[in-house]
């Protein structure tokens, strides 16, 4: 009975993620109401709240589950040793998977400005850099604190991430990556 219980949960969530970005493709996320989402998804009101006390917290629930895919693929990665190998393996992972779920980052980028998703994907950028470059030895070897270092390339990586999802510049993903490799010294 309980795992019955879970898959429903489940499959019931996936059907409000499902619908949440949707919805966000036709409009702002300010004006989605939790109405909308219910009629759209074919659930009761009761159903959502019984999941959710609001859509804000259905979006922040959508947006950790982003967030734990994303670390998932990072974490099918090898350890790198350089810290220009690791930015660079990183820049790539981070390009097919957006590149692989485009739908549901341009509907939340494009159609709605919200920062929500791009706190998430700098937290995961930074954490992943913060465990794997502190044990490089041309990190070690620095003068610059770690943090800074991986703000440095995570808001970098963010921004062509961004700007090559909304297509402001027509770059194919091996075209980036061999400008990042250039813009990337061998030894940080």
């Amino acid at each position: 009975m309980t795992r019955k219980n879970d898959l429903r949960v489940i499959k019931t969530k996936k059907i409000l993620f499902d619908t949440l970005l949707k919805l966000m493709k036709q409009k702002n996320f300010e004006k989605i109401k939790i109405s909308d989402i219910c009629e759209e998804a074919l659930i009761n009101r009761s159903t959502f709240y019984a999941h959710y006390e609001d859509k804000y917290e259905l979006l922040i629930d959508l947006f950790e589950n982003q967030k734990q895919l994303l670390l998932n693929e990072l974490e099918l990665k090898e350890t790198e040793l350089s810290s220009k190998k690791y930015i660079m393996k990183l820049l790539s992972v981070l390009i097919d998977y957006i590149d692989n779920n485009r739908e549901i980052y341009s509907a939340i980028i494009t159609y709605n400005k919200n920062g929500f998703l791009i706190d998430i994907l700098i937290d995961v950028i930074e954490k992943d850099a913060l465990v794997r470059l502190k044990n490089i030895n041309d990190i070690k070897e620095t003068n610059l604190p770690l943090d800074v270092i991986v703000k440095f390339y995570a808001g970098g990586i963010i921004n062509i991430g961004i700007s090559w999802l909304t297509g402001t510049e027509n770059y194919t993903k091996e075209e980036l990556l061999n400008y990042m490799d250039k813009l990337i010294p061998d030894k940080l």
